[in-house]
């Protein structure tokens, strides 16, 4: 039992100690096979902190591996979004520049129609003049009712009364 745990605990390293005490021969080798354990001790607990540090330095390599793995996504995602978002305000420019030729069109269509439409009626007016002022004269409306401008001043009926008229010399006029 006892060589057993002598075995299990000391087999590799006293083998070891007793080869290179055989190897060395020094003048003492009780004190050389005690100083050679504990540097023993020493590097065995030395190269099991290396290899916790190279297993911890692995773990952080990865996970640095991994995070800029992450950046580099990121980047990659926040130009992505950049060239969309460049995209999209390039089409609403396209748009609104769309927009505005139409309306410049449609307005100079509508001045065009306008134009002609005025000219259609200065023509018509100067044409038949007494027409038109007969016309306004017999609808009986105001000059208010008549323009559907803004601002077009808002002026009532004048209704005449049966009033006698003075003549020149002073005298009323029979109706």
């Amino acid at each position: 039992m006892e060589s057993s745990y002598l075995q299990k605990c000391l087999g590799t390293c006293l083998t070891q100690g007793l080869t290179e005490v055989a190897r060395v021969r020094p003048l003492d080798p009780i004190e050389y096979l005690a100083f050679w354990l504990y540097k023993h001790k020493e590097n065995m607990d030395m190269e099991q902190m290396r290899q916790e540090e190279m297993i911890a330095l692995e773990r952080e390599k990865e996970l640095a591996m991994m995070e800029q793995e992450m950046l580099e996504r990121l980047k990659a995602e926040e130009l992505l979004f950049q060239q969309q978002l460049a995209f999209q305000l390039e089409l609403e420019m396209q748009q609104k520049e769309k927009q505005k030729t139409e309306g410049f069109q449609a307005g100079q269509e509508k001045s065009s129609k306008n134009m002609v439409n005025m000219e259609s009626t200065v023509r018509s007016e100067e044409q038949e003049p007494m027409q038109s002022e007969e016309l306004v004269t017999d609808s009986g409306k105001t000059l208010a009712e008549i323009s559907d401008r803004y601002g077009a001043p808002n002026l009532s009926r004048v209704e005449e009364l049966d009033e006698p008229m003075l003549s020149d010399n002073g005298v009323s006029a029979p109706p």
